[in-house]
């Protein structure tokens, strides 16, 4: 399987980024939809489409506006959302309110709370945990036989923060950086993580591989969270493969 990064941004778009949308094309699983959706078009594989959205916020459902056009020229019949009940019933009532997008898309939407912990969206075992942030959010662990992810966006890393439980163990773990250590007050003020408090942590849960996504898009460069200066103490004895996600990335899920 392959994790297709289709937009790695928090807040709005830039020049290089999109917002927050990860694509599974052979398990037909898409965790959150930002802008970053409309490049599915070209990698859609099946009739179904299973989104997990870990939260309402903009930068996370704007891409949902674009399913009329997935449908139309992709071989998708059945497109679902999953999510926390209060979260879906917001996104129906305010995104596709009729003043602002009259038609509404033929979308089933799925409370995580009516399903069972875990539960299955064909041969993946799906658990969900909350995260601290404002308005609240979730994350995801996605377990195969043979390999495992987990999705933490939109929260604050704490070292005492209850979702580690959650994802030690697993072989992939994509985390939200939204900015550096120098944004450190303005992180913990919105509710994001910055770079050394995720290295720190993801280490301390034993993470082996840490893709780190979800950047602020006035971040550019080749080195947008500072990596080589700001969190070189940070960095020894980091997670073995640290990988900056970008635009377009594709990473081959195997197994540690």
């Amino acid at each position: 399987m392959h994790l297709h990064f289709l937009g790695t941004a928090g807040y709005h778009p830039s020049e290089a980024r999109h917002t927050s949308c990860l694509f599974i094309p052979e398990s037909g699983l898409m965790l959150d939809a930002g802008t970053g959706l409309f490049r599915a078009s070209s990698l859609i594989q099946r009739e179904s489409l299973d989104i997990l959205l870990s939260h309402a916020h903009l930068d996370h459902i704007f891409g949902l506006t674009f399913i009329f056009d997935i449908l139309s020229t992709t071989p998708l019949n059945r497109v679902r959302v999953y999510g926390e009940r209060k979260k879906l019933d917001a996104v129906q009532k305010h995104l596709f309110a009729e003043l602002l997008f009259p038609v509404k898309p033929p979308i089933e939407w799925i409370p995580v709370e009516d399903q069972p912990s875990p539960f299955m969206i064909g041969e993946t075992k799906i658990r969900w945990f909350p995260l601290e942030h404002p308005g609240g959010s979730i994350g995801y662990r996605l377990d195969w036989p043979a390999i495992s992810l987990a999705y933490v966006t939109d929260t604050t890393s704490r070292s005492d923060s209850a979702y580690w439980r959650e994802v030690e163990g697993v072989d992939w773990l994509v985390h939200e950086c939204n900015f550096t250590d120098q944004e450190q007050e303005f992180a913990e003020l919105t509710g994001h993580s910055w770079s050394s408090a995720v290295l720190k942590n993801a280490r301390q849960a034993k993470v082996s591989r840490l893709i780190l996504t979800h950047i602020n898009p006035l971040l550019a460069g080749k080195d947008p969270l500072n990596l080589s200066t700001t969190t070189a103490s940070h960095l020894n004895g980091s997670p073995e493969q640290l990988i900056v996600a970008e635009d377009r990335l594709i990473v081959k899920l195997d197994s540690a």
